[in-house]
């Protein structure tokens, strides 16, 4: 789809009335140089406008037209602007498909069907705003001011885009563009739009839904190819969100921790906040994603450096010890009295002593760190002479440039850090980031992303089965059946009726576990369908015998005694993602730690060990309190069994669980204690 005559128009027109009459003095304060046109049936030419009754009336062919009325005409002026072959257009009006009530649904059907292939932004969005070639199709106030290289902002909400073009952090926005619907032009469309566009230093984003997800990751593994990072806001985290999504655009939520591991893996930044989105994609477009993790952040206060340690507790950043070459040169600066750490407290007293001040940094700048932040708050200059806060903050720009090292000013608090200031680091190639917790946060998330970017690893989307498809239980030893095919270890075992179960165990190793086995019993616990611990055959008649009454057969299986911890295996099938594997706490512990790790296709014994360290029970499987350690390898080889497995049945598998998986000590595998299988027919 191309987009270059909607998003740069040379020509603009403006269809309808008060809706729309703040675009044309917008641009014009912009600096739009492009002829700008109004088009409206009845309004009265002017000393300062004239009116076109339509859009056969122009002098040429507009690339872009603003349409500012009803949704009834919106849908009505579609045939008219393909006809005139105008290259885009805006559609402003609401109570298309976000209004199913209010006959939406039909109304974004004949929208589309009355475009034709035009593209065109919405309906229900704010427009865009082009800050490169200065020209907004954009019914408000429009604020910030030209560039000649920033980052493009795509909005799901005309409000939040607002907020964002109201942002006093110096962060350059080249792009702002609201998309509504999406009912024609999506977010992989301007994505890809604006990876043509060098001017375009990073993306940043605010969706409540992804339509197409592989078109999506498409676009975002495009945007990884080219160099361009992206960082954005998913909502719907919570259900309240999730509604107030399909409410606002009509938009799917979807399941929110497949869409954490998915923009983990396509190396895209998922921020919390406006705040932190925008200091993340600040970082960006100076620096771009960080080489490694390892930074070093500086200040004069303990208290800031404390802070900092604790607000970056957790987070994927090394804050590696200053090597000993750097030390010995700091110690020629600050003698013995300071402590060496990183946070680095180097104290107050070479405050004013500008020479030392520039030595320090410039040691500090052979460390080796990807980043070097300085902490530094300064106050209002409004009633403080703030001059001996700029000189440390200036020496600190300067050594940082001077030495090619990657650096970033850092305030505690977003407002400590006057405008004049902020103007001098951006210009300069070292980004005031605001904020403390956003800062380290947003530190991460370019770390974060260049570690996703090397691993490269591609993503694949199975096909599920087809919604509302018959189904098949299995029972647990059907089920295990079809795992040991697939190469799954399973407990040694009988399966058959109830009253031969005790002759037949007498083949197996004592302890044993007899269950109940029929296809319609889920939950075998709930119903007294488990009886664990037999000793002996007698005691295996007597548990087969009490289980009849829930199904003539049974499966007898030997019970390991050596288990080191238990785990959650299974699948999940998503409306948007299909298929998906699941890792996480099992046993007894399902429900108490209710952690899961998505795993995405296809799987990788990185993902599957990345998964299981980040699980609480992880310390069970590297020896906990002097206990065996488990057989790690045994539950890699056996999530990626399970995941050929459902590679080679994706179409027909509706619900897969194993839980738990049995894990033994190292060398001696791991079995699938419980097994749960659901077909399509």
């Amino acid at each position: 789809m191309n987009l270059e005559r909607l998003l740069r128009p040379k020509r603009v027109a403006i269809l309808g009335g008060s809706w729309v009459d703040p675009i044309a003095p917008q641009c014009r304060n912009l600096g739009f140089a492009g002829e700008i046109w109004r088009v409206h049936p009845t309004r009265p030419s002017g000393p300062r406008e004239r009116y076109y009754r339509s859009l056969a009336e122009l002098p040429a062919v507009p690339d872009c037209v603003a349409v500012g009325v009803s949704r009834e005409l919106t849908v009505a002026a579609m045939p008219e602007l393909v006809a005139a072959g105008v290259g885009g257009a805006v559609c402003f009006a609401s109570g298309f498909a976000e209004a199913p009530e209010a006959g939406g649904r039909e109304l974004s059907e004949a929208l589309l069907e009355a475009a034709g292939n035009m593209p065109f932004l919405g309906p229900n969005c704010y427009g865009f705003i082009n800050y490169f070639d200065r020209v907004g199709l954009w019914p408000d106030q429009i604020g910030g001011e030209p560039v000649d290289r920033g980052v493009a902002l795509i909005c799901q909400s005309g409000a939040i885009s607002f907020t964002l073009m109201s942002q006093q952090r110096q962060l350059p926005i080249g792009y702002l563009i609201t998309i509504g619907n999406q009912a024609r032009i999506q977010i992989h469309h301007l994505i890809r739009s604006l990876l043509e566009d060098g001017r375009v230093s990073a993306i940043g984003l605010y969706v409540e839904g992804v339509s197409d997800l592989a078109a999506f990751q498409a676009a975002a593994e495009a945007a990884r190819a080219k160099g361009v990072p992206i960082a954005l806001i998913k909502s719907g985290r919570s259900a309240a969100a999730a509604k107030a999504a399909a409410s606002h655009t009509a938009s799917l939520s979807g399941a929110d921790r497949l869409y954490d591991t998915l923009f983990r893996r396509l190396g895209i930044a998922r921020c919390d906040s406006l705040a932190e989105l925008v200091e993340t994609l600040k970082l960006l477009h100076v620096h771009g994603p960080l080489a490694t993790p390892r930074v070093l952040v500086t200040g004069c206060s303990g208290g800031d450096m404390g802070m900092t340690a604790d607000l970056a507790d957790g987070l994927p950043l090394d804050f590696a010890p200053i090597p000993q070459p750097v030390k010995d040169d700091l110690v020629k600066v600050l003698g013995t009295r300071v402590a060496l750490d990183n946070p680095f407290d180097f104290q107050t007293f070479i405050w004013f002593k500008r020479e030392r001040l520039e030595a320090m940094f410039r040691a500090l700048s052979a460390g080796g760190y990807s980043t070097l932040g300085f902490v530094v708050d300064h106050p209002d200059p409004d009633y403080c002479d703030i001059a001996h806060y700029e000189v440390p903050l200036r020496v600190f720009v300067e050594t940082a440039r001077a030495a090619g090292q990657p650096a970033a000013v850092i305030t505690s608090l977003p407002e400590a850090l006057p405008k004049r200031i902020r103007r001098y680091c951006m210009a300069r190639g070292v980004p005031p980031l605001q904020g403390l917790p956003e800062a380290l946060r947003a530190l991460a998330h370019a770390a974060a992303i260049r570690t996703a970017w090397d691993a490269a690893a591609p993503l694949r989307l199975l096909p599920g089965p087809a919604e509302a498809a018959p189904s098949q239980s299995l029972s647990e030893a059907e089920a295990k059946a079809e795992l040991a095919k697939a190469g799954i270890a399973v407990p040694r075992g009988w399966h058959g009726p109830a009253a031969e179960a005790a002759v037949a165990s007498a083949g197996l190793a004592f302890p044993l576990i007899a269950k109940t086995s029929a296809p319609t019993i889920l939950h075998k616990t709930e119903v007294g369908g488990v009886r664990p611990n037999l000793q002996d055959e007698k005691a295996v008649a007597v548990a087969a015998s009490a289980l009849r009454s829930l199904a003539p057969e049974v499966l007898v299986e030997e019970m390991a005694q050596d288990i080191v911890a238990e785990l959650l295996l299974g699948v999940s099938v998503d409306r948007q993602f299909g298929p998906t594997l699941l890792l996480g706490a099992g046993g007894t512990l399902t429900e108490l730690l209710r952690e899961v790790r998505p795993l995405l296709f296809p799987v990788s014994e990185a993902q599957i060990l990345a998964a299981l360290r980040s699980l609480a029970v992880w310390p069970l499987l590297q020896g906990f309190r002097g206990r065996p350690v488990g057989d790690v390898d045994a539950v890699v080889e056996t999530v990626l069994a399970l995941a050929r497995y459902v590679e080679a049945n994706a179409a027909n598998i509706l619900e897969l669980e194993i839980n738990p998986l049995m894990v033994r000590p190292q060398g001696r595998g791991a079995l699938a204690g419980d097994a749960l299988l659901r077909l399509a027919r």
